[in-house]
């Protein structure tokens, strides 16, 4: 009772603080993408860098600059963990294997985090702070770029032009995300996160054993991991370290930097398009579908037990914190894969097969409820275009969303953007069962061991991060297919989003009618959640039905 009574505190105090911060920042993120004054510090930027920041782009050109900066990132960060034992505060550590430095470069570029490598004992704290965390900032970033344009291609009319990627990048970076990291990392600094620059410190358990624990810059990156739901941790334990999440405080204060700025950007769209009843709409949808993933998963955790021992420890407790216990363990589950985060406190590959498999469909979805920092608002936007099309196709009339028509090449660009995912899942875990050494990665047998792989390339192709950790994923043949999959997941998607904002905005805005579809009312988030829950109920139930309900039906 007191654990029931405890985890829908948690889940009030949760929604609580989300109301409070949503509209604030929802119009702060409007202000940033529309304000045509440039701050100092940003005009800094734009000298050293060569930027007119005065010159829109097409989508064409917007795509260009967003690849050409996303592959120096890329060859960057590469470099830096190849090289990572010439530099300082390398605490020893070595060069970083060719495949698997590519695999962890494709990841942190494309806003996934998959590790497949021990963050204290693989990386010095150089290559953590000034590789991976400024990745963390600018992939967050190139995200909310993203879905600007996208907007824009709603609110503007007969041009060609849906803003400059230079200046959208470095305004989301300094007005918002490093502010709110710097606040952040000092909440989780004085509620018990380290932050040093500390080696290796041999300490004595409590069995008298030794054991060595590394110290570092963990709540800066923290901060950062949870607001860009990049994902990744700092310890091969992520965030079930006590160094790294401490406390229920912590645990619930991580679980909210997820959730903050996907759950915002719907006010930001209604702001920016002047409509704020359309980001109504769609933050309905994005709650009431996390809202049922908690119910669901957290039912299963605590109804689905695997041993007397487990009965009577009141659910599934295998693999979960007792800090946490399994609401606030599901809580934090159920977020970070219906976010681009990847960040876990709890091992994923323990929970029952209800509730393991409700996290893979949580990614199938495309993590747009609320989604990533971006992608979450442009997945579900696109798929608002499809219900609007389907609803047309009811009436007979061509659909039209926000007063600009969907015709044949809109929804071209929308329909390839909804394959590309399913395509890169089903293929990749297709050729992994296929070939018998990648079977012989599995830790488990059976829909178990089939459940590994296929959430491993469900994380990958949706920018996720997080796994069902008894896959052995650190070989060379995992390290680049997984890697390729990110790279195509994160950037064939943004094509698409691009190419529909800039056919966008060359229309010229139709009037309302009678027969307009109303996209503001609940009609319409009903209509968008059944859209969205019958897609990837076609696409991915064969596969889900080879694994993780083959399980919980065995």
């Amino acid at each position: 009772m007191n654990d029931t009574l405890a985890g829908w505190l948690q889940i009030l105090a949760l929604a609580g603080a989300l109301a409070l911060t949503h509209r604030p920042l929802g119009d702060h993120l409007a202000h940033c993408l529309t304000n045509s004054r440039h701050l100092r510090p940003e005009r800094l930027v734009y000298r050293a860098g060569g930027v007119n920041a005065g010159t829109d782009q097409t989508w064409a050109v917007y795509l260009r600059a967003m690849l050409a900066f996303s592959l120096v990132s890329v060859l960057f960060l590469y470099a830096f963990l190849r090289l990572q034992n010439q530099l300082p505060l390398s605490l020893g550590t070595r060069p970083m294997p060719p495949d698997q430095a590519f695999d962890t470069a494709a990841s942190f570029v494309t806003n996934t985090n998959w590790q497949s490598y021990s963050g204290e004992s693989a990386l010095g704290h150089l290559v953590q702070m000034a590789g991976l965390a400024v990745q963390n900032f600018v992939s967050a970033a190139v995200g909310i770029a993203i879905v600007a344009t996208l907007i824009r291609g709603f609110t503007r009319q007969r041009t060609d032009r849906v803003g400059n990627f230079w200046v959208d990048l470095t305004r989301i970076t300094l007005r918002v995300l490093l502010p709110l990291a710097f606040v952040f990392a000092m909440v989780l600094v004085a509620a018990g996160v380290i932050q040093n620059f500390h080696g290796a410190h041999s300490v004595t358990t409590i069995a008298g054993q030794h054991q060595s624990i590394t110290g570092g810059p963990v709540a800066s990156q923290e901060a950062i991991k949870e607001l860009g739901t990049n994902g990744g941790g700092f310890y091969n334990a992520n965030s079930a370290h006590p160094l790294e999440n401490p406390t229920g405080f912590t645990n619930l204060a991580e679980i909210y930097l997820m959730l903050v700025i996907p759950f915002s950007l719907p006010r930001t769209f209604g702001t920016m398009t002047g409509d704020r009843r359309q980001g109504h709409a769609l933050l309905a949808v994005m709650a009431l579908i996390w809202a049922a993933s908690v119910a669901v998963a957290t039912a299963n955790e605590l109804h689905s037990v695997s041993s007397p021992a487990g009965h009577a420890a009141g659910g599934m407790l295998e693999g979960k914190e007792q800090r946490f216990g399994i609401w606030g363990s599901v809580l934090f589950a159920v977020s970070t894969t219906l976010t681009s985060c990847g960040a876990v406190n709890s091992a994923h590959d323990s929970f029952s097969p209800g509730g393991g498999g409700l996290l893979i469909f949580n990614m199938m979805l495309g993590e747009i409820a609320p989604g990533g920092t971006g992608s979450g608002l442009y997945g579900i936007l696109v798929l608002a275009v499809v219900a609007v099309f389907v609803a047309g196709l009811m009436v007979g009339r061509t659909p039209e969303y926000l007063g600009k028509k969907l015709g044949s090449r809109e929804m071209k660009f929308a329909s390839l953007y909804i394959l590309t995912t399913p395509a890169l899942v089903l293929a990749g875990s297709g050729i992994a069962m296929a070939l018998p050494g990648q079977r012989a990665a599995m830790a488990n047998p059976g829909p178990h061991g089939f459940s590994e792989v296929l959430y491993a390339f469900t994380s990958a192709a949706n920018n996720n991060g997080s796994a069902f950790a008894g896959l052995s994923a650190n070989t060379v043949w995992y390290n680049t297919a997984l890697g390729l999959v990110m790279i195509f997941g994160r950037f064939l998607p943004m094509v698409f989003v691009l190419a529909l904002a800039g056919s966008l905005a060359r229309q010229r805005p139709v009037p309302v009618t009678a027969g307009t579809l109303p996209t503001h009312r609940p009609q319409f988030v009903g209509l968008l959640t059944g859209v969205i829950l019958i897609v990837v109920g076609l696409t991915f139930f064969p596969a889900l039905a080879l694994g993780p309900l083959a399980e919980g039906l065995h």
